[in-house]
């Protein structure tokens, strides 16, 4: 998947588990070890805000685009 999922990093960073972070936002630790990993193929806006706030972050500091050569064929087939 093109989109990397760099919560870990974040969370290193502001020196919180994800323990803490599942309580604050009101995820269960499963929930955040998925996003974590990026094993999720969507996320709410609410939740990405609730971590923002926790984390006091920006949406890109916890996304990034990795694109990889089948984006590029699904993207022709998008256009057709």
């Amino acid at each position: 998947m093109p989109i990397v999922v760099e919560l870990d990093v974040m969370l290193a960073r502001r020196k919180m588990r994800s323990k803490e972070l599942a309580q604050r936002i009101g995820l269960t630790e499963q929930q955040v070890s998925q996003l974590k990993s990026g094993k999720v193929r969507g996320m709410r806006f609410d939740t990405l805000t609730r971590i923002c706030v926790v984390l006091d972050c920006q949406p890109g500091d916890l996304l990034r685009y990795e694109p990889g050569a089948e984006d590029l064929l699904e993207a022709g087939d998008a256009e057709s």
